[in-house]
């Protein structure tokens, strides 16, 4: 979740280096001093590396605030991913209150010198946004079925949107696996085969964020009650089994579902409601939005569903589950670890 995303330099004398053999040794304290005296004396890449091991919390206790502070004083020096991690985990909340127009800020100051950061904030000149970074406009849905309740927004991300996405995924995908608690490891998913990639709150940019919110709008719930986009890929004779998106045991249920289809230049793979008699052929840039609960907010049985197996070419989807409260990704980061531990 944490991991700098590129363009690190290291000397030949690199405290970094120096940091994590004192952490193969067990010197953890004396690891950290290593890297904070570095950032004192100037040394951006250590200011960067100490704000991962403060966001990772694997090393040393999870500080979000603390590694907000780190960001900033990297990306004053003139580290370009600190400054675009920071972006990010301002617009997200990440250690403070969410601020989009203090990310946007921090955005236009380091598209100065960075042309990813440029890049990005071209992306966001072409959306129609409010002054939070909400949409100022949403497509009409289309009700495929009433209850559940299944609709469709046609063309409710835009070809570059969508191929940004995938972009930004991409690098991090890995096939699906799943804990399995009698071997204690990683094991194939049973139900889902495919390459995935949950964009993490790192990695969440602001194009990214923008288009949660629209997914918030769209699935009349707020930003915060989304889990991390996370990137799907299926090739050939891969496919997702029927299955229900909804969570065992009362806590914080995903109650709805958002499926954005970022490419349509495949055979198969179409989204199947089988209990429904409903078959979704997918379109770039539609969203497909379906509810996982009833009125009651018991899991719905009848929106179990499939992505059907891949014919020919690859399939790439961004799927968002809604829970019925705000939920963090730094909260279900841990509750993972803790699962597989």
């Amino acid at each position: 979740m944490g991991a700098l995303p590129r363009r690190r330099a290291r000397l030949v004398l690199d405290p970094i280096q120096a940091a994590e053999a004192k952490l193969a040794q067990g010197r953890t304290d004396e690891a950290v001093a290593l890297l904070a005296g570095a950032g004192d004396a100037g040394n951006a890449e250590a200011l960067a590396e100490l704000a991962i091991w403060h966001l990772n919390g694997n090393h040393i206790p999870r500080d979000l605030a603390a590694a907000r502070a780190l960001l900033r004083r990297a990306a004053t020096i003139g580290h370009v991913d600190a400054a675009l991690i920071e972006v990010a985990l301002t617009a997200n909340g990440s250690g403070a209150a969410p601020d989009w127009p203090g990310a946007l800020a921090l955005l236009r100051r380091a598209a100065a010198n960075d042309p990813l950061a440029a890049q990005h904030l071209e992306l966001l000149g072409k959306m129609a946004l409010t002054a939070d970074g909400a949409p100022a406009s949403l497509p009409v849905p289309i009700t495929l079925h009433p209850s559940p309740r299944i609709q469709r927004l046609p063309d409710f991300c835009t070809p570059i949107e969508c191929a940004y996405i995938a972009s930004v995924a991409a690098p991090a995908l890995q096939p699906a696996t799943v804990f399995d608690p009698a071997s204690g490891r990683m094991i194939a998913h049973p139900i889902r085969a495919s390459d995935n990639a949950p964009i993490g709150p790192t990695q969440e940019t602001l194009v990214v964020q923008a288009i949660n919110r629209r997914i918030a709008a769209a699935t009349d719930t707020v930003f915060a009650q989304g889990e991390p986009l996370t990137v799907l890929r299926y090739g050939p004779g891969q496919q997702y089994r029927p299955h229900l998106d909804t969570l065992p045991g009362p806590g914080n249920q995903r109650i709805r579902t958002a499926i954005l289809y970022i490419n349509h230049n495949f055979t198969g793979g179409e989204t199947e409601f089988p209990l429904l008699g409903l078959k979704i052929a997918p379109r770039m840039g539609d969203l497909l939005v379906f509810d996982n609960v009833d009125a009651a907010g018991a899991p719905e049985p009848r929106s179990r569903h499939a992505g059907l197996p891949i014919i020919g070419g690859t399939k790439w989807i961004a799927t968002r589950w809604i829970r019925a409260e705000p939920t963090s990704a730094w909260a279900l980061s841990a509750e993972a670890r803790a699962a597989s531990a």
